[in-house]
């Protein structure tokens, strides 16, 4: 009977071919795990108007993880379009399924590293290594949006705030609103899990990011619960820095950073420009981490114009499941895993596209198995 039982998710397009590199890497490496196919994606949204069905949640929920390809996804009414004939006009409206899944599973805690490897040509300063923890549930990718406005939301927000009276001409059929929603506990589970971070792999500064002086309410509560959580870590630094010039930072100066902490969105943005100043979304991976279940999956997308071309890089995906296994508990896995990464990497004698080279994902994956 194998250790562990992990959720297979590959998802749509170029998901499945790093999904099968990163399976060659894990064979060799020897984790004994049981894979289980999950259904999820973009080909499941048109045929059942859902693209993460009850049953695979219920799958997940006996096994241990789940590992994570990529998917596709469109706005609402392109998707609307893309329902077979028969579940057209149902009533369906599409939803990000890896939202869905941090939301349901509450995987509240995303942690992105940004960690520039040695001869990655790609590099914008070898001496980048980032932790970027993002609230995963709240926040502006909280899901509680209207179009057209119901009258009588707006009627509570007219009756409670001055500032809604300025839209009032325009009629509530023509307002689109998204909240943004965050709560004491999250901003505070969030900051401590990046203090923790800090303090483990001796980080000497924690720097939360938020536009607190126009987001007065939502990113005020982010600030002041980041400097009471701050007090129980001598030791370690608190910077606090808006959104707008934290990113013009990353590029100047971005060795001067070790571990950010931001709500959703926000942190959204900044690990994609962290992830172009290492070489881009073909070595960006990612967790999403609940109390008692975890989804890992790179932060690229789809690529649906690679697909079947064996073309994208398949490092992120690898270096995705190097994440699984530390949250396991197979340290020493996950340590062979990166070393072989960066070996192949440093090398420059195996890479896809992107690094200058012309070898294919499943060379690559190859390639890193060799070292193992």
């Amino acid at each position: 009977m194998a250790k562990y039982k992990i959720a297979w998710l590959p998802g749509d397009g170029v998901g499945n071919e790093v999904m099968e590199c990163t399976r060659i890497v894990l064979d060799r490496l020897g984790f004994d795990a049981e894979y289980i196919h999950g259904d999820i994606g973009w080909e499941f949204w048109k045929s059942e108007g859902e693209a993460l069905p009850e049953r695979t949640k219920e799958m997940m929920k006996l096994t241990d993880c789940a590992l994570f390809g990529a998917i596709t996804s469109k706005p609402k009414e392109e998707a609307a379009m893309e329902l077979t004939p028969e579940l057209q006009d149902k009533g369906f409206v599409y939803f990000s399924p890896i939202v869905k899944l941090r939301q349901e599973f509450n995987l509240h805690t995303n942690l992105r590293p940004c960690k520039a490897y040695s001869g990655n040509p790609l590099n914008y300063k070898d001496e980048i290594d980032i932790a970027i923890f993002r609230e995963n549930t709240e926040g502006m990718y909280g899901g509680v949006e209207f179009f057209p406005l119901p009258p009588d939301v707006f009627d509570v927000l007219d009756t409670n705030h001055p500032k809604m009276k300025k839209f009032t001409h325009h009629g509530v059929e023509n307002i689109a609103m998204s909240t943004r929603i965050m709560t004491k506990h999250g901003c505070e589970n969030i900051i401590r899990q990046a203090f923790e971070y800090a303090k483990k792999f001796d980080r000497k500064s924690v720097t939360v990011v938020d536009k607190p002086n126009v987001l007065r309410e939502t990113g005020g509560l982010m600030i002041r619960t980041a400097r009471e959580v701050a007090k129980n870590y001598p030791g370690i630094d608190l910077w606090e820095t808006n959104i707008d010039a934290q990113c013009m930072w990353l590029v100047k100066n971005p060795e001067d950073y070790e571990v950010i902490v931001a709500e959703n969105m926000f942190g959204d943005i900044l690990s994609d420009l962290a992830a172009q100043l290492v070489g881009g979304l073909g070595f960006a991976c990612s967790a999403n981490i609940g109390d008692e279940y975890a989804v890992f999956e790179p932060t690229h997308g789809s690529a649906p114009k690679y697909f079947g071309q064996y073309k994208v890089n398949p490092t992120a995906m690898i270096l995705t499941a190097k994440m699984m296994l530390d949250w396991l508990g197979e340290s020493a896995m996950a340590d062979r895993l990166e070393q072989a990464v960066c070996e192949v990497i440093s090398e420059r004698k195996v890479g896809t596209y992107d690094v200058g080279l012309d070898n294919t994902s499943l060379e690559v994956a190859e390639a890193i198995a060799e070292k193992l």
